[in-house]
C-alpha cells in the first residue's frame, strides 16, 4: 500500500519541526518560555462558558449546514457593529478559520490553478493550498519596509491565466503587517480587473494599534462581489478551543456553492456555538481592553528587541507577532542550539521559525517570529535570555 504524493509532499510547520527538540528539553528539565504558539493567555469571556454550562437538551442533535441561525445573526449584527454590509443569509459557519480557507479555495480554484498570496504567510495556507494541489505565486515582502506591498506593477507580472484569487491575510501573521487603505485599495482594483477573488483572512481585525485606521476589503464597495471574508471567533475573544470560524461574501454564486461543501461535513459543533453566540453578543469593552493589553505588550517586546545589538525588526502594526531577522547564520539552527545547549536557570524562550511562512527557497532563513501572548514579565525574561544566547552563539554573525 502507497500514501499519496500529495500528502507525502506536504511541508511541515516550522514549529512542528522542532517539537521533538522541545519536548526533549523539557523531559530535561527546562522551563519552555512559549512565544512560538499563537495562543493567547487572555480570559476567554464568562459569557461562552455559561452558555456551555446552561446548554440542556434531551439529544445532541446535528445542527444547520449552514450554522446556527441565532450565530449568524449575532454576526451579522457583529459585522454591521465594524461597518460592513453582511446579513445572516451571507454568512456561513465553519469548524473554525481553518475550514473557511479549506473551503474558500476549494469554491475558488481547480487542481492546478494558482493563487497569490503575501508572503511571509500563515503556515496553514502552505498545507491546504498542498491538499487541494493550488500552486501558491507569493507576494514577497520584506523586514526593512515593514512587510508591506510591493507595486502594483510586481503584483500584476504574477498573474497569469491559472491565477484564480489573492490570498490575504490583514492584518498579517506573522508579520503584523496592517495594509493601508490605498494597498487594500490596490489589490481590489487587480482583482477587479483581472477578474479574480479576494479571500481576505480578518482573524486579527481587532488588534490593530496607535490609533490606526482599518479597512476591511468587505469596505470597498466596487469589490464586493470579489471579496470573500474569511473569520474566526479564535484570536478576537480567545477561544481557540471552540473551533468556530465563519465565511461571508456578497457574491451569491459563492454562497450558492458554499453550501454543498457545508452539506457534505453536517456541521459545525453545535454547542460550541451556543458559547459563539455570546461571544458575539459580549461588550466592545472586552475588545477594547484586550487591543490595549495586545499594544503594551508589543511596546515592551519591541522596546526590548531594539535593544539588541543587530536585530532587525520594524514596529507591528497589528496582529500579536513580532518578526525579526537575528544576527545568526540560521535563526532555526539558532533555536535547536538554545534548546539543547542553552538556558538562564533552566529558562529557554522559544519563537517559531520564520523560513516556514515562506513559499520562496532560502528566505526567511534568519527570521523568527515572536508571539506576544504572554505577560509583560515573561516577555521581559524571554528577551533578556535571548540576548544572553545570541551573545554565547557559536553561529551569530556579529563579533
Amino acid at each position: 500500500m502507497n500514501i499519496s504524493k500529495r500528502v507525502l509532499n506536504m511541508p511541515f510547520s516550522g514549529t512542528r519541526k522542532l517539537t521533538p527538540y522541545i519536548n526533549k528539553a523539557k523531559a530535561n528539565g527546562k522551563k519552555i518560555i512559549a512565544m512560538y504558539v499563537g495562543q493567547p493567555d487572555i480570559k476567554t469571556p464568562d459569557a461562552f462558558f455559561k452558555a456551555i454550562r446552561n446548554f440542556n437538551s434531551d439529544v445532541l442533535a446535528y445542527g444547520e449546514n449552514n450554522g446556527n441561525p441565532e450565530l449568524r445573526l449575532a454576526m451579522s449584527n457583529y459585522y454591521k457593529r465594524c461597518d460592513i454590509d453582511f446579513e445572516p443569509s451571507d454568512i456561513f459557519v465553519t469548524v473554525a478559520g481553518s475550514e473557511a480557507i479549506l473551503f474558500s479555495l476549494m469554491i475558488t480554484c481547480d487542481p492546478g490553478d494558482n493563487i497569490l498570496a503575501v508572503e511571509p504567510f500563515y503556515t496553514d495556507y502552505n498545507l491546504v493550498t498542498h491538499e487541494l494541489s493550488i500552486d501558491v505565486k507569493p507576494i514577497t515582502t520584506y523586514p526593512e519596509n515593514g512587510y508591506h506591498l510591493p507595486s502594483k506593477e510586481k503584483i500584476q507580472s504574477l498573474i497569469d491565466e491559472k491565477t484564480k484569487a489573492i490570498l490575504m491575510n490583514h492584518p498579517n501573521n506573522p508579520t503584523g503587517a496592517v495594509y493601508s487603505e490605498q494597498e487594500v485599495n490596490m489589490i481590489c482594483d487587480l482583482a477587479i480587473e483581472n477578474d479574480l477573488f479576494i479571500i481576505s483572512d480578518e482573524v486579527y481585525r481587532e488588534f490593530v494599534y496607535d490609533n490606526l485606521q482599518y479597512t476591511s476589503f468587505a469596505h470597498i464597495e466596487r469589490a464586493k462581489n470579489n471579496v470573500i471574508i474569511v473569520d474566526s471567533v479564535s484570536k478576537r475573544f480567545s477561544a481557540c478551543g471552540a473551533r468556530i470560524g465563519n465565511i461571508a461574501s456578497k457574491n451569491k454564486e459563492f454562497l450558492e456553492n458554499i453550501g454543498k461543501l457545508c452539506q457534505a461535513r453536517i456541521c459545525a459543533p453545535t454547542i460550541d456555538q451556543e458559547g459563539a453566540i455570546e461571544l458575539y453578543k459580549s461588550s466592545n469593552e472586552y475588545i477594547k481592553k484586550v487591543n490595549k493589553e495586545y499594544q503594551h505588550r508589543r511596546d515592551v517586546a519591541y522596546d526590548l528587541l531594539q535593544e539588541i545589538e543587530g536585530i532587525v525588526c520594524q514596529k507591528p502594526e497589528g496582529a500579536f507577532y513580532i518578526s525579526a531577522k537575528l544576527p545568526v547564520d540560521n535563526a532555526e539552527k539558532f533555536l535547536i542550539w538554545m534548546l539543547e545547549n542553552f538556558d538562564d536557570n533552566g529558562e529557554v524562550p522559544m519563537m517559531s521559525p520564520i523560513n516556514g511562512f515562506y513559499k520562496s527557497e532560502g528566505l526567511g532563513t534568519k527570521e523568527v517570529r515572536f508571539a506576544y501572548v504572554l505577560k509583560e514579565e515573561r516577555i521581559v525574561r524571554a528577551i533578556n535570555i535571548l540576548k544572553q544566547a545570541l551573545k554565547a552563539y557559536p553561529g551569530r554573525t556579529i563579533k
